[in-house]
């Protein structure tokens, strides 16, 4: 049982360096505000634009004050991975694409808190995709590789709650009919 807890953890390693070194990448070859258009569909689809977000998501809490920012976005975060980790852990109602999902979600958690605690200057974001007015926006606000980790997997799990659960207990009758009884 606990090769199967952790196995999915590789995910969650994965995720980090994926992260790591690809802002470590960014840092290196691309000047803060520095935008590389790069062209891959021949319509301005996908640009790599070098930000610092001080901020979570979307910029929100930007305007907080300083005193109060590493407990929303350090303290507050932090806990949370803490606390699905040891669920994580602890606890055996999670099928395995759940365990796969969770492992991704800390993963890309774990990649921002990192930069939130280590770069001062803010999380490191670098990708931003054109939407074409879609949900009201020009371009999606720019991201990570940790925020996709995030959102991609945050989607999985969230899908894997309303799939049925397919899993078979020992002994147990499958189509009772009166035959069966």
């Amino acid at each position: 049982m606990l090769k199967k807890k952790l196995l999915p953890a590789s995910l969650t390693v994965f995720a980090i360096i994926a992260d790591q070194v690809s802002k470590a990448f960014i840092v290196k070859n691309w000047p803060n505000d520095y935008t590389f258009i790069a062209d891959v569909f021949n319509n301005d689809f996908l640009w790599i634009y070098h930000v610092r977000n001080k901020a979570i998501a979307f910029s929100l809490g930007e305007n907080l004050p300083d005193n109060l920012k590493p407990f929303l976005f350090i303290l507050l975060p932090g806990a949370v991975l803490v606390f699905l980790l040891v669920y994580y852990f602890k606890t055996d109602e999670f099928t395995t694409l759940q365990r796969w999902a969770l492992a991704g979600i800390l993963g890309g958690g774990l990649g921002n808190l990192i930069d939130r605690i280590f770069r001062p200057e803010g999380v490191i974001d670098f990708i931003s995709v054109r939407l074409y007015g879609f949900l009201g926006f020009e371009r999606w606000p720019t991201f990570n590789l940790a925020d996709s980790f995030v959102v991609v997997f945050g989607i999985l799990l969230l899908i894997s709650v309303f799939m049925p659960d397919k899993k078979i207990k020992p002994g147990k009758v499958i189509n009772e009919t009166p035959e069966n009884q």
